[in-house]
């Protein structure tokens, strides 16, 4: 009994010097990357916004609806503070992003390509549209960073994304397609019939634009954060001039962290 007794006081006691040895060592690993002004954060949350045209086009008549997705994010960010007081630094930051909203809208003279019984028509379509937008991306923020003070940080700068997922369809209904142009043939959609359209193809997997925002401590590894995206070049690729406007994601960005 008393041997078993000492198997487990001694095996126990093995357990605590290895936690303690662990720590011990991941504490020394944290002091010296403290030391080297470096700070690692591992960061989520979900955004709110949707891509839009800039200014709404004479095309759109009237947002008739609009419903975003629940767009979530998972990220981690690496920030190289500079100098002694350690104000300004310099983050660079990995996340995967979805990014989605559906929207429903009056237009006149909307450029549009429909399928209708298997057939692509092309022209000016005047009634209702509506949209699914989804996009699954990488994104790499670059940005400056300015400790106001001890809880509070503001950043900006530019980011890149990489999607590897598009999506962007629909379908028209209670109105008309002008073939070609706005005095072409008349394609009449009434009641309950209607005819679906599917942009997703002419999606661009490359989009870069500018991000500023806030962090705030609450509490000594916990952080809240905040900040705008904005697109600067347009969703379709340049050679798509169906939709003949630029869309330009712009999403409120809003999640917490946890630095290391």
């Amino acid at each position: 009994m008393k041997t078993t007794i000492y198997r487990i006081v001694a095996i126990a006691a093995l357990m605590l010097a290895s936690i303690a040895g662990v720590s011990a060592q991941r504490n020394g690993i944290h002091e010296k990357i403290t030391r080297l002004g470096f700070e690692f954060e591992v960061n989520a949350g979900t955004s709110l916004g949707g891509a839009t045209p800039l200014p709404l086009p004479a095309e759109i008549r009237h947002i008739d609806s609009y419903s975003p997705d629940l767009d979530l994010q998972l990220g981690l960010l690496v920030t190289k503070w500079l100098g002694n007081e350690r104000k300004w630094g310099v983050a660079v930051g990995a996340r995967l992003e979805t990014r989605g909203m559906k929207t429903r809208a009056t237009v006149k003279n909307y450029g549009m390509e429909i399928l209708d019984n298997g057939k692509k028509l092309s022209g000016r379509w005047t009634g209702k549209v509506q949209t699914k937008y989804h996009s699954q991306q990488l994104v790499i923020p670059i940005t400056a960073v300015y400790r106001i003070n001890r809880r509070l940080k503001a950043n900006l700068g530019p980011y890149l994304a990489f999607a590897f997922s598009n999506d962007f369809d629909g379908y028209v209904s209670d109105g008309y397609l002008r073939e070609g142009d706005p005095t072409g043939d008349k394609y009449v959609f009434e009641d309950d019939s209607r005819a679906s359209y599917d942009f997703g193809d002419e999606l661009r997997h490359f989009q870069w634009g500018m991000r500023g925002g806030v962090s705030w401590a609450a509490y000594k590894h916990l952080v809240v954060n905040a900040d705008l995206t904005w697109g600067c070049n347009n969703i379709f690729k340049s050679s798509f001039k169906t939709v003949n406007f630029s869309l330009y994601p712009i999403y409120l960005n809003i999640g917490f962290g946890y630095i290391f």
